[in-house]
């Protein structure tokens, strides 16, 4: 008898067709299925956020899927950074915050903490997990981290949601996708130059830190 292979691959299905179904299929439990959607997207990166969120306009609406498109999100990077803060003596955070280049967004992390996350947190596309890990090994302040995050993602995911809700203005007229691609690939560009740029600074800071000039040592 043939017996038809179980795919691997899980991610082939996560398509707009099929997250649009399964919101559907749970709308009786009300925002769970939405907050759940992005709330998972902190702890399985490849999860496509411009879909998720995208998704949650179109069958919740633009505010009430910005909300809980904002409220699972917001609750997985805290929850992960929680995560990471508490664990991060354990060897696997040891080793892994080790790398030169976590330990260079570490020494600026903790020096412009807030401005390093609501920064990274406005893109729609980049290192999510990366932010939210390095922000708990330098132990960034709770508070701090829930502005940042709180303030960076509600406006990506407003800019998203609201494509999202009116996907048939879009269809109507289509020089409007020119846009949304426009902003995805500037957002992404954007993202890698930020990083790059809080990594390089880190990196010379440290340098003087390590070297300080002659120039600041007085003469007699």
């Amino acid at each position: 008898m043939h017996m038809t292979p179980v795919p691997l691959d899980i991610m082939s299905y996560i398509t707009e067709e099929n997250i649009r179904y399964w919101l559907e299929q749970f709308r009786s439990l009300g925002p769970l299925p939405g907050i759940l959607l992005t709330f998972m997207k902190s702890f399985v990166p490849p999860l496509p956020t411009l879909l998720i969120v995208g998704v949650n306009g179109a069958v919740y609406g633009l505010w009430a899927g910005f909300l809980y498109s904002w409220i699972g999100m917001v609750l997985g990077c805290t929850l992960t950074f929680l995560l990471v803060r508490e664990i991060g003596k354990s060897a696997f955070v040891e080793r892994w915050s080790s790398k030169p280049r976590v330990q260079r967004s570490m020494v600026w992390i903790r020096r412009n903490a807030f401005s390093y996350v609501f920064l990274l947190s406005i893109f729609p596309v980049g290192p999510f997990v990366i932010i939210n890990v390095a922000a708990g090994i330098a132990r960034m302040r709770l508070m701090s981290f829930l502005l940042a995050v709180g303030f960076g993602k509600g406006i990506m995911i407003f800019c998203v949601t609201y494509i999202g809700s009116n996907v048939a203005q879009f269809l109507e007229h289509p020089v409007r996708w020119i846009g949304v691609l426009l902003f995805i690939a500037v957002s992404l560009w954007a993202s890698r130059k930020l990083e790059r740029h809080f990594t390089r600074s880190s990196s010379e800071e440290k340098r003087n830190e390590s070297n300080p000039s002659s120039g600041n040592t007085i003469s007699s």
